[in-house]
């Protein structure tokens, strides 16, 4: 059995060496699990030929994995394509698709550590807006199901207010997101990156938060990531193993 971490891919360099980092924290949390890497455009390996790299090293079953944070067009018909085509062609091989890693109380507690990380404390939450900002879908489906994480985040939270905003695809951008929460009375606004490793798409975000106080920094490797991939393929049936307890969030 393996597992096949499946990213997008980027042009940018960090893409695939925060997507190696997550491997590594996987395989600590599962360190008899063999973990490659694969993406769907523009980094190497792409999936066909990371699929025929496990078939020729004697791999019989695989999860594929999406390391994506919502179910859009990548999850529901890029990659299933793509899968379909490989298992045509590797017939000894065995593929299961995992789901998507969101939503999840773990996504959320990792958004709380890298805010906890760039200095938001507990006391700050009752004061404080948070413009959540994800790459954006033209997915109604994902649409709606990252603003329904906004709404549970600020009732779970004690934010005083969380607002989605979008790098592409949808309204309102970062900055407006700010400046609307500036408008509504909120004297703190910090911005939290939904995505997972930084790129294009995220650089719109670090950019549209230069009127924020705070900008909290990408998911990454954060052990709960890490745990929720593990809960995923656990979730395919692969067997359910222990994993290590999270360290603290520091925030």
């Amino acid at each position: 059995m393996a597992l096949l971490l499946v990213a997008h891919g980027s042009r940018d360099a960090r893409h695939a060496a925060t997507v190696e980092a997550i491997r590594a924290v996987v395989s600590v949390l599962r360190p008899g699990l063999r973990t490659e890497v694969a993406y769907l455009d523009l980094c190497a390996p792409r999936v066909p030929r990371a699929l025929e790299r496990l078939a020729a090293d004697g791999v019989t079953e695989v999860v594929a994995l999406p390391l994506l944070l919502g179910r859009a067009f990548h999850a529901k018909v890029d990659l299933p394509s793509v899968l379909r085509e490989a298992a045509a062609r590797l017939p000894g091989l065995r593929i299961r698709q995992a789901a998507v890693l969101g939503p999840s109380p773990l996504l959320t507690a990792a958004l709380e550590r890298r805010l906890g990380e760039a200095g938001v404390g507990p006391a700050d939450r009752g004061s404080t807006g948070v413009v959540l900002a994800s790459a954006g879908s033209s997915d109604p489906a994902a649409t709606a199901e990252f603003a329904a994480l906004a709404r549970e985040w600020r009732h779970t939270g004690g934010w005083r207010a969380v607002l989605p905003a979008f790098a592409s695809a949808r309204l309102p951008r970062t900055e407006d997101a700010v400046r609307m929460l500036r408008a509504e009375g909120v004297r703190r606004v910090v911005v939290a990156p939904y995505v997972l490793a930084p790129g294009r798409l995220p650089d719109r975000i670090v950019r549209g938060a230069a009127e924020a106080d705070v900008l909290a920094g990408v998911l990454g490797a954060a052990p709960e990531v890490g745990r929720l991939v593990v809960r995923r393929y656990d979730e395919v049936g692969a067997g359910v193993l222990p994993v290590p307890p999270l360290p603290a969030s520091g925030g």
